[in-house]
């Protein structure tokens, strides 16, 4: 069943981190994780998807959407692993009411998170299903450098699209945002509220997870 990939009942909470000092001491010493990191816009359903995957009342819903600044970190199990693995949920992007000192600390924290993100992390890229590929996101895309790590891109809230005509004129867009973002590997449509098709996403993580592994192993050999 669905729920069988991902152990929701062991999802844990290890830190929360908001300097770069943090930051870069946390990747001194934890240069081999393998998971996830969640990132997207501002109020794009982010918190709602990891409940939905990693068990209710994991990441908490911010009254506030752009405020959170913060790197959450927590440890994760898969049903047939007894390893842990981390999912780092990343503060929001793209909130114009945010100052220009929040804006500031928010580049700085990325840069040090993604220069010491390793190839052993996929990026899950949430976008809303009804404003995709806004300019904000594209700014994200510019700003990270993506040649270490793979992206998942999930346009979030499917449920949202009522006609049929706006599914499809989604689906269009599919070939265009692969030609100009070369580091997204696969494309997913969801409704984490309604948990649609999160079941792929958790079967797409699992692989991506395992196969890391393997490569570890015929490193080793």
């Amino acid at each position: 069943m669905n729920q069988d990939i991902i152990n929701r009942g062991q999802t844990k909470f290890i830190m929360a981190i908001d300097s770069i000092k943090q930051m870069s001491s946390w990747w001194e010493h934890n240069q081999d994780v393998i998971g996830l990191a969640m990132v997207g816009r501002s109020n794009v359903g982010k918190s709602t998807l990891i409940n939905a995957l990693f068990g209710n009342k994991v990441a908490k819903t911010s009254k506030t959407p752009g405020r959170t600044q913060k790197i959450n970190i927590f440890t994760f199990e898969l049903h047939d692993s007894d390893k842990k693995y981390y999912l780092f949920d990343l503060p929001g992007y793209g909130h114009a009411e945010v100052s220009k000192t929040m804006k500031k600390n928010w580049e700085q924290l990325m840069t040090c998170f993604f220069q010491g993100l390793n190839g052993k992390t996929v990026l899950f890229n949430i976008q809303d299903a009804r404003h995709p590929n806004q300019k904000s996101d594209q700014g994200f895309y510019s700003y990270i450098n993506t040649t270490n790590f793979e992206i998942f891109l999930i346009f979030n809230k499917i449920d949202k699209l009522k006609k049929q005509k706006e599914r499809a004129a989604l689906n269009k867009l599919k070939p265009q945002l692969y030609q100009e973002f070369k580091s997204v590997k696969q494309i997913f449509f969801v409704s984490a509220e309604k948990k649609t098709e999160t079941h792929l996403l958790e079967e797409s993580l699992k692989n991506f997870i395992y196969g890391k592994e393997m490569l570890e192993i015929e490193d080793e050999d």
